[in-house]
């Protein structure tokens, strides 16, 4: 019974974080300022909930499996972000240079 409502706990904080984003996403004028709204979506909604499956299924194989997918998106991140805003740059720039004589 702790378990299931610690679990659901760190569950609805995820929600939380995510909707957070979500919102931040909402507001900002530009592409650029939107990437750093998501990356609490993408880092800590999935680190916590990882620790709710930990807490829920305890050390399992669903966890070992958590684990791993959440060490891939927390090495991905940083590089699909780089990769995100500089796409956006190069477009940007193009843009720039297409309306200037």
């Amino acid at each position: 019974m702790t378990r299931q409502v610690i679990a659901d706990g760190l569950l609805a904080l995820a929600v939380v974080v995510v909707a957070a984003s979500a919102l931040g996403v909402l507001t900002m004028p530009n592409a650029s300022a939107k990437l750093h709204y998501v990356t609490p979506a993408v880092v800590v909604a999935p680190v916590l909930t990882a620790l709710a499956i930990a807490v829920q299924e305890g050390l399992d194989e669903n966890t070992g499996e958590t684990c791993v997918a959440l060490f891939f998106m927390l090495v991905a991140g940083p590089f699909l972000s780089h990769a995100t805003i500089r796409a956006i740059r190069v477009r940007e720039r193009a843009k720039a240079k297409e309306k200037t004589p």
